[in-house]
C-alpha cells in the first residue's frame, strides 16, 4: 500500500467517528520522520479543538488500523493533532475557506530572491495560489510552492490603567 493509499483509507475509516465527534478531518499524512513513520490525523473543530477530541479519535481510530490490510505497513505512531493556528493548506476547501486571510508561502528554491513570501490569500485554482503583498498581486505556480500556511502575527499590547513608576532593584 502506498502513502497515499495509506492516507485516503485512513481517512474513510476517521471520517463517520470525526463527525459523530463533531470535528472535521483536515488531513491524514503518513511520512517518514527521521528514523520512524509517522501516521498523523490532522482535525479542525468550530471554535477549538482539545487534547479530549484527539485522545477519542486516536482511541476510535487506532483499533481499525490493526486490519489486515495495514499488516504491511513499516511500524509507526498514530498522532492525532489540532490543526492549530499555522495550520497547512493543501485542499481547495482549505484555500476557499481562508480567502483574505494573511498566508506564508515556502518555496523549493528562491521565487524572485526569496524561499517565502507572506501576503493576503487572494485566489487559489488548481494549485495556483494569489496572494496581495506591499500593494501587488503575485500567482505562483504548483511547481514551486512547497507549502501553504496561515500566517500569525502576535501583537502584544499592555494597557496600563495609571501611571506606574518602575524602580530598579540591584
Amino acid at each position: 500500500m502506498t502513502a497515499k493509499e495509506v492516507c485516503k483509507r485512513v481517512w474513510e475509516l476517521s471520517e463517520p467517528f470525526a463527525q459523530e465527534m463533531g470535528i472535521t478531518l483536515w488531513d491524514v499524512t503518513f511520512e517518514k520522520e527521521g528514523g520512524q513513520y509517522m501516521l498523523t490525523i490532522t482535525i479542525d473543530r468550530e471554535g477549538h479543538t482539545d487534547i479530549d477530541d484527539c485522545e477519542k479519535l486516536s482511541r476510535a481510530v487506532d483499533p481499525l488500523l490493526d486490519a489486515r490490510e495495514f499488516a504491511s505497513l513499516p511500524p509507526y505512531t498514530l498522532c492525532v493533532s489540532s490543526a492549530g493556528l499555522t495550520r497547512r493548506l493543501k485542499r481547495p476547501e482549505h484555500f476557499a475557506a481562508f480567502l483574505g486571510s494573511e498566508v506564508e508561502v515556502k518555496f523549493y528554491r528562491p521565487v524572485n530572491g526569496s524561499k517565502i513570501a507572506v501576503g493576503i490569500l487572494k485566489a487559489y485554482e488548481d494549485g495556483f495560489v494569489t496572494i496581495e503583498a506591499d500593494g501587488c498581486t503575485t500567482v505562483y505556480e504548483p511547481k514551486d510552492i512547497a507549502a501553504v500556511r496561515l500566517s500569525v502575527t502576535v501583537l502584544s499590547l499592555i494597557h496600563i490603567s495609571e501611571p506606574t513608576r518602575l524602580r530598579c532593584i540591584s
